[in-house]
């Protein structure tokens, strides 16, 4: 088992940035996939960033690319999210989630899930 808590959403104005935290417990992180998912108001949850056990692959939706940074420390068993150029379409609630690594980039079927933590950008 796996247990994930976030951390670190809150308000933010447009254009700014947040960092994003994600704390693992019960088992050490250096076998799993590590995954950013969000839930917006009314709509699907949906793939935000993934990042490999070693941190040499990492994988963003379009939307987020060159905004967002996604890391690890696996001697911390963390995973960090970091977000600038925030735009109000950012606005979700984040979920950090795990999944075994069996060599390949995986944007679905997480096993384990944090609670999720808030993000609102105001325009």
């Amino acid at each position: 088992q796996v247990q994930l808590v976030e951390s670190g959403g809150g308000l933010v104005q447009a254009g700014g940035s947040l960092r994003l935290s994600c704390a693992a417990s019960g088992r050490t992180l250096g076998l799993y996939m590590m995954g950013w998912f969000r839930q917006a108001p009314g709509k699907e949850r949906e793939f935000v960033a993934t990042i490999s056990p070693s941190g040499g692959k990492t994988k963003y939706t379009d939307s987020v690319k060159g905004r967002f940074t996604i890391s690890r420390d696996n001697e911390k068993n963390a995973v960090n999210l970091e977000m600038i150029g925030l735009k109000p379409e950012d606005t979700a609630v984040y979920y950090c989630a795990a999944v075994l690594y069996f060599g390949t980039i995986n944007t679905e079927n997480y096993n384990y899930w944090g609670q999720g933590t808030q993000v609102t950008v105001s325009s």
